[in-house]
């Protein structure tokens, strides 16, 4: 580059600078600078540029000289109103410029921040102008970076509000395609591997790939167009190597930005969708796996229209965010829906074979699992013939939900049996179970009520484990709640104390034992609760002991039940010989 120091021929930094100082000091300052430094004539055609801003601008220091900021750098915004703003008022000004020069640069967009002013003589003439100029495109590109790193840990708070809120997998993705269509998409769609058998279709052809579409969104201008390719609950086969499968296969986004229609043809699941995209406007695509816990679950598709911009390395980034928060939420619901439907049928078969009652007792029971927020829990009931007559009749809720309360349930059930055997009172019989529970360390306590009931005499013993009181319903349906102090619960290591109640239990009248699943709501007091199981009045209540049961549960039960729900029903029979 040819020195433009001190004491250099007209044009140079010697004459440009002379009347401004000492010239040796200028050019030692200007020369070591890493800031791009210019004088400018009135005109606004270069005198002087330093080496650094020669470097900037990718041109000779020499080439500036007489040539105006377009002349040099024409990709410049250079912002020539702010500069003839600066040579007529003299207020210095700062300005952002952005763009590309001559030289390289590892930027997409370059932006420096100039520092402008006025130039004047020692008798206040205008001689032209002085820039500094700073580099900051790395600064910006760090700020743009942490600015696009706010907006996704904002989207993925949204996410984790608004994903997932159920253990449902439709609605989760549902959820999701809602969700991108607002933020980046015009239509999106999720895609799930259908599972063996896809509900009787026939299997596909070897190599095509079957998913089930769950759920689709798209912006108004788009509603009419998307329901041609797909509907959610149907069945899609993919022909090999088109862009779904492909995404399966690799585990990694799929993007097709304006495609040609031999691309669009071999990415669709088909060749004939390639009229129908073109038709409505379909330009870009991006496809992201649905993947958690090692697992593959399908694919999400978003797609681009009309005037909106091809997607971008930031829309991939998102996406697959969301993606990957709605993947753990998709198999967080499809574990909880084969644990629920185990412990469901666990719990079905454990209480698929009570006990048999004596002859002079007839007995129904009633088992509803809660809806689709929880698991099945530990309730349970039992009936058992003992010695001289008397029917043991029992209902527990032990603590927790899932398979393992299922199988704790079944543990009650067994000890209960073996402990009742001898015909104790069932004050007696609570506290054995207590102390073989206390002894074990159960994990997992339980309620429990026991009722001996005796035909015969026309009574019944109570005692009662922190479970609910029994209720009795009279012929004409009243219902009446009968005080049964409630001890600590089984297995609560709590030295139980329990005691025995009796209560007259003519033939005409009907023991309903239960648990909280019937009568508690959440938020509203158990008295509250219990007051309206009595005060019900039952139709019918001398009919058949199945119906009655399906009145109490009409009556009390929710659509979606928040607990299980357990009932029995007990009734004695007339004596032979009773009667009109």
């Amino acid at each position: 580059m040819p020195d433009a120091g001190p004491g250099a021929g007209p044009g140079s930094a010697g004459a440009a600078l002379g009347a401004y100082g000492d010239p040796w000091v200028w050019g030692a300052l200007l020369h070591g600078t890493s800031a791009g430094v210019a004088v400018l004539d009135t005109d606004l055609r270069y005198v002087y540029v330093n080496p650094a801003l020669a470097l900037i601008n990718g041109v000779d220091a020499d080439a500036h000289i007489g040539r105006t900021i377009g002349d040099v750098v024409p990709g410049v915004d250079a912002g020539l109103d702010t500069l003839h703003q600066v040579l007529a008022d003299g207020e210095p000004r700062e300005m952002i410029s952005s763009g590309q020069t001559r030289a390289d640069s590892p930027h997409r967009l370059r932006v420096w921040r100039g520092s402008y002013h006025r130039l004047e003589d020692t008798h206040g003439r205008v001689r032209g102008l002085g820039a500094v100029i700073m580099e900051v495109s790395a600064d910006r590109e760090a700020q743009a970076e942490l600015e696009r790193t706010r907006e996704r840990l904002e989207l993925l708070d949204t996410a984790a509000v608004r994903i997932g809120r159920t253990l449902e997998v439709d609605r989760t993705c549902q959820e999701l395609c809602d969700l991108l269509v607002e933020v980046i998409a015009d239509a999106a769609g999720v895609e799930l591997l259908a599972m063996s058998g896809s509900e009787g279709r026939r299997p596909p052809q070897d190599g095509v790939l079957r998913l089930r579409r769950v759920s689709l969104a798209s912006v108004s201008s788009l509603r009419e167009a998307v329901p041609q390719f797909g509907v959610p609950g149907e069945f899609v086969d993919y022909q090999p190597g088109s862009a779904i499968p492909s995404c399966l296969e690799t585990g990694r986004p799929v993007t097709y930005n304006v495609p040609d229609d031999a691309e669009m043809g071999r990415s669709a699941p088909n060749t004939e969708r390639v009229a129908a995209y073109r038709a409505a406007g379909i330009h870009s695509a991006l496809i992201v796996p649905l993947a958690a816990r090692g697992a593959r679950l399908g694919t999400v598709t978003l797609i681009r229209a009309g005037s909106s911009p091809a997607f971008g390395d930031d829309d991939v980034d998102v996406a697959v965010a969301l993606a990957d928060r709605a993947a753990i939420s998709m198999d967080n619901a499809r574990r909880y829906s084969r644990e629920h439907g185990i412990a469901v049928e666990l719990q079905r078969a454990l209480l698929a074979a009570p006990g048999i009652p004596h002859p002079q007792v007839d007995v129904a029971t009633r088992y509803l699992p809660s809806g689709a927020t929880d698991l099945v829990g530990g309730d349970w009931f039992d009936t058992l013939a003992l010695p001289g007559g008397v029917t043991l009749l029992a209902m527990g809720d032990v603590m927790g939900h899932g398979v393992e309360a299922a199988v704790e349930m079944s543990h009650y059930r067994s000890m209960l049996r073996v402990v009742a055997g001898d015909g104790d009172a069932p004050d007696a019989v609570l506290r054995r179970m207590d102390g073989l529970l206390a002894a074990a360390r159960t994990e997992r306590p339980g309620t429990c009520l026991l009722a001996l009931a005796d035909p015969v005499r026309g009574g019944c013993w109570f005692a009662n484990a922190g479970h609910l009181p029994p209720a009795v319903v009279a012929p004409d349906g009243v219902i009446t709640l009968l005080d049964v102090p409630p001890g600590p619960p089984l297995g609560a290591e709590l030295g139980g104390q329990y005691e025995a109640v009796y209560a007259d239990w003519p033939a005409d009248h009907t023991l309903l034992l239960y648990t909280d699943g019937l009568v508690e709501r959440r938020g509203e007091d158990i008295d509250t609760s219990l007051a309206r199981l009595g005060g019900l009045t039952l139709p019918n209540a001398q009919g058949p002991l199945d119906g009655l049961l399906a009145r109490v549960v009409h009556r009390l039960a929710p659509t979606a039940a928040e607990d299980d729900v357990a009932l029995l029903a007990a009734r004695a029979r007339p004596p032979r010989g009773a009667g009109s």
